[in-house]
């Protein structure tokens, strides 16, 4: 499936730079979705249908309509330029598959952290695992219908983040908004700043 952005599945010859990016967070935040709204391909997904069985395993508390889970990753690609291209993956997020967030982690520049406002203290985990890893990230605030709202401030201490780490929100599903907080990740990690207190 081609798309606007790029008319070609393949990447241009043009292309000189290319950049691994995941998009990770809790369970149910929206990861799969914000891939495949900004993928210029047919995004890969590896969606399964929940079963009475996985309610023993992933905790629905708080999550509205969720019938399908990731199991291994999403994966999309997004063009930036002639030269420059994203290979964004998207990690599950129940803490079973933290061996295999570890391994789609070798060789990315960095994490985009998308997280509920309705359930704030499940990102803390994933936010750990990435200070683990030693893997710069941002985090976006995935605005869901009818989720709550809060100032900036209290977003930052109720998440305990650094002064210097790149806070947005965004709505996974729209194009622009997401582009938004991709590109305040990759505007973090290029930021000079940040890799002298690296």
């Amino acid at each position: 499936m081609a798309s606007v952005l790029s008319p070609d599945r393949y990447v241009s010859a043009t292309v000189r730079t290319s950049v691994k990016i995941l998009i990770v967070g809790p369970f149910a935040v929206g990861k799969t979705t914000f891939v495949g709204t900004l993928s210029e391909i047919r995004p890969l997904r590896t969606e399964e249908r929940m079963t009475q069985a996985g309610a023993l395993v992933d905790d629905l508390s708080g999550v509205r309509g969720k019938d399908t889970t990731t199991v291994a990753m999403d994966f999309g690609r997004l063009t930036l330029s002639d030269e420059v291209v994203l290979y964004l993956f998207g990690a599950p997020g129940q803490q079973r598959f933290t061996q295999m967030w570890k391994d789609l982690a070798h060789g990315a520049l960095g994490a985009l952290v998308l997280v509920d406002p309705s359930r704030l203290q499940d990102s803390f985990d994933v936010m750990g695992l990435l200070e683990e890893l030693d893997l710069p990230y941002a985090v976006a605030v995935n605005q869901f219908d009818g989720a709550p709202r809060f100032p900036e401030a209290e977003l930052r201490e109720a998440l305990d983040l650094l002064p210097q780490t790149r806070l947005v929100t965004c709505d996974a599903r729209d194009r622009a908004s997401a582009a938004s907080a991709l590109i305040s990740l990759v505007d973090y990690l290029f930021t000079p700043v940040r890799q002298e207190h690296s």
